[in-house]
């Protein structure tokens, strides 16, 4: 049975129909890569609130429930400045309880999480459904419209939702090859350092990586590195990962880091540029090797066509609880949880399974991964090897844009959005 929808809303400011769109997601990858340019988007083309205080429509945000969540999803997506309205995750339940005055007309866009929530929220409001389905639409009797990003989603639909279904492509690659000139960095040989953003991740990653910072640079003294703040993480907080006060940094030789001006310093002299601003596009695009772990940041890494080594140190299982999915449910059973490493390798060897992005939608491997039971020093002489053959990475690049597609999704997808838009009654008559 269908819920009841919320409660109307009388009147926009401007004193006609109102309406809303509202984008769901669940996560600070997706809000970067996703939401953000579609909800600019959006607001080119359309009268908007809040960018245009006096419009009929809205544009809002709801954040949906994650076991990874950090819980200030919200304050990055209101730092955007682009939503009138944002619900934070823990209130979600509650907003399909008791959601209040919402605006009668409406369309909710899933670009994150699990569909399921999208299904319920845009039953609960009476609004249209666009799902953006990166594989698959798991839902589709309950979506007004599909918005695939490649022919392999669409495909995955029976004959019968297919007349719903558009290929609009893949949102990421929109990510522009422009954003080279948003802060130049200076010459050098740069790579980026990438632990992850969630905690589990950065309890093995900010350690790992810093040793093999340290020991790329005793390889290649002229390397320079940086690290992209994820916006749910502070630099003190990756200070904490990387000391003493992170029990897995004890495995790890690069001892202590501080705090210079705008760097991380390790006690051996590597200096790490952060960088903070959000989203770190600009500089990222301007490295020529990334070290990184699993995760929505392959996918990006990938649109901006940055060569990357993908590492999943599975010594240390507690990433694994970081991931989505059943992996990451495992990964929590103390039980299950030391099996799990033995487990994946197998599987992979097997089945020639693939974690990184760029590889899963690729079918082969495009970038490294490197799983299982590695160090600092093996992943630091790898690095170096291929920061000295650029013709190498050259070609990992020039593949990784022949896998994003053309540009485009963005506009795409706002498209649908609008055609979507159900008209006010008095405009139906």
């Amino acid at each position: 049975m269908k819920p009841a929808a919320a409660e109307p809303q009388s009147s926009a400011p401007g004193g006609s129909d109102p309406a809303c769109i509202v984008l769901v997601c669940n996560g600070p990858g997706e809000l970067a890569t996703w939401v953000r340019p579609l909800a600019q988007r959006l607001h080119r083309e359309l009268a908007l609130r809040p960018v245009t205080p006096w419009a009929d429509m809205a544009l809002q945000l709801v954040l949906v429930p994650c076991p990874n969540a950090t819980g200030i999803e919200h304050q990055v997506a209101d730092r955007m400045g682009l939503f009138e309205r944002i619900s934070p995750a823990k209130r979600f339940w509650s907003l399909l309880l008791r959601p209040g005055r919402w605006p009668r007309r409406g369309v909710v866009v899933f670009l994150g999480g699990d569909q399921f929530w999208t299904v319920l929220l845009s039953a609960r409001l009476g609004y249209r459904h666009i799902t953006y389905a990166e594989w698959v639409a798991r839902w589709p009797r309950w979506n007004d419209r599909i918005a695939a990003m490649g022919p392999a989603a669409a495909d995955r639909l029976s004959r019968r939702w297919q007349p719903r279904c558009q290929v609009v492509g893949d949102l990421m690659a929109d990510l522009s090859d422009a954003a080279r000139s948003e802060r130049p960095l200076p010459q050098g040989e740069w790579v980026a350092l990438m632990p992850g953003s969630k905690r589990a991740k950065l309890q093995v990653g900010m350690p790992f990586l810093l040793e093999a910072a340290d020991r790329l640079a005793a390889q290649r003294p002229g390397c320079r590195f940086l690290l992209p703040v994820a916006p749910t993480t502070s630099v003190q907080e990756l200070l904490a990962y990387g000391s003493a006060a992170n029990p897995i940094a004890q495995h790890y030789g690069s001892g202590e880091p501080r705090l210079e001006g705008e760097d991380l310093v390790t006690p051996a002299g590597s200096r790490i540029r952060l960088v903070e601003e959000q989203p770190a596009h600009g500089v990222l695009s301007q490295c020529q090797l990334a070290l990184t772990t699993v995760g929505a940041n392959t996918a990006e890494l990938g649109a901006l066509g940055v060569p990357m080594i993908v590492l999943v140190p599975t010594q240390h299982l507690h990433v694994m609880q970081a991931w989505d999915g059943g992996i990451g449910i495992l990964a929590r059973l103390p039980l299950l949880r030391w099996l799990l490493g033995a487990a994946l390798t197998a599987w992979r060897m097997r089945n020639h399974g693939f974690l990184a992005w760029p590889n899963i939608s690729a079918g082969r491997q495009v970038v490294p991964e490197r799983v299982g039971a590695i160090t600092p020093e093996e992943i630091a002489a790898e690095a170096a090897d291929w920061l000295a053959h650029p013709q190498r990475l050259e070609g990992m690049r020039e593949d990784l844009r022949s896998l994003r597609g053309q540009p485009g999704a963005v506009a795409a997808l706002a498209g649908m959005v609008r055609e979507l838009l159900p008209p006010a009654p008095r405009d139906a008559a």
